[in-house]
């Protein structure tokens, strides 16, 4: 058994299947998905199969889960939004003042 066979039977990692991609970003996700994916397993001790398969959470148990994180892309968003707001204020500001100096 090779040191990557036992590393994965220790973290519970029973297969792995290799990918090719064409396009980066769909590999830059993918990645960010089993980065998550061992970051829950890391923190629960288990994967959302587990909690699917043997019942630790109800329907209405996932269904708040998933109303609770859109909430919160909802904040994520206008926060962006704001922050983004502020750079462009900023940048206005800098470039006011860039053309100020110039005129002196």
């Amino acid at each position: 058994m090779s040191s990557r066979e036992i590393s994965d039977a220790k973290s519970g990692i029973t297969s792995r299947k290799e990918y090719g991609f064409r396009d980066p970003v769909v590999r830059n996700v993918v990645d960010k998905f089993v980065s998550r994916s061992d970051v829950g397993y890391e923190k629960y001790n288990s994967t959302l199969d587990d909690e699917r398969r043997l019942k630790m959470k109800s329907l209405q148990g996932y269904l708040n889960d998933i109303q609770e994180e859109l909430m919160d892309a909802v904040l994520y968003i206008q926060a962006a939004r704001e922050e983004l707001r502020d750079l462009s204020e900023e940048a206005m500001i800098e470039k006011y003042r860039h053309d100020a100096l110039k005129e002196l």
